[in-house]
């Protein structure tokens, strides 16, 4: 059974007609994209925005109409994955490079609801490395004060060059090893000028964690 598409799948059972969907970014909210589209197919109206290029393009390739920020006031409810997931709901995303823009999407959405896979479930954040999104500008002296913390970090490659976001920007991967105060972390990062965000979503902004397992079950945290 595939976990991640039946809890994405789950999730989408929360979409009501003419509401505003946050769509999040990665491969568990890319068949919640899937599964939206059908519901419209349907007869389902909603409006939606993305959190990334990809998945407006996605959006898009499935009839899902996707809103200028100028005309919503609010987002309804927001569906997005996680890289992990502690027992508090405490998070750490952005493995596809979209953290920002999914953390702007979170805080602005009356729900902000969860998917991951049993594997995504920890007892504390860390294990995964944490992304960090970083100004291009001065990023060689930002990287010097992340790595003043004691941590281990590098900045993201892909294709042989400097991973670059939507935003314009690079992405650093810290080792930070067990994060045991995920928010006192997340606020001593934002206080290195160059940094435009972190990739600690706390648990004040999780609604719900919708997780898949393996044999098929579907359970709501």
């Amino acid at each position: 059974m595939d976990a991640k598409k039946n809890a994405a799948e789950r999730a989408v059972e929360y979409v009501q007609h003419g509401m505003t969907i946050g769509l999040g970014t990665g491969t568990t909210a890319y068949w919640a994209v899937l599964k939206l589209g059908q519901k419209i197919r349907e007869g389902l109206h909603v409006n939606a925005v993305a959190t990334s290029v990809g998945t407006e393009k996605l959006a898009k390739e499935n009839n899902i109409p996707i809103a200028p920020f100028s005309e919503i006031d609010s987002i309804d409810l927001a569906i997005d994955g996680a890289d992990e997931v502690d027992r508090q709901k405490n998070l750490i995303k952005g493995g596809g490079g979209a953290l920002t823009r999914e953390k702007i999407i979170a805080y602005n959405s009356r729900k902000f609801i969860v998917v991951v896979d049993e594997s995504k479930l920890v007892e504390q954040l860390g294990k995964f490395p944490l992304p960090v999104e970083v100004l291009p500008f001065g990023a060689e002296l930002t990287l010097k004060r992340i790595l003043s913390m004691g941590v281990e970090a590098t900045i993201r490659q892909a294709e042989n060059s400097n991973y670059i976001t939507d935003n314009g920007n690079l992405i650093v991967d810290c080792r930070f090893g067990s994060i045991t105060d995920p928010s006192s972390l997340d606020a001593a990062l934002k206080t290195i000028p160059g940094i435009v965000e972190t990739g600690i979503f706390l648990n004040t902004r999780v609604s719900t964690v919708v997780v898949g397992f393996k044999t098929g079950d579907v359970n709501e945290l």
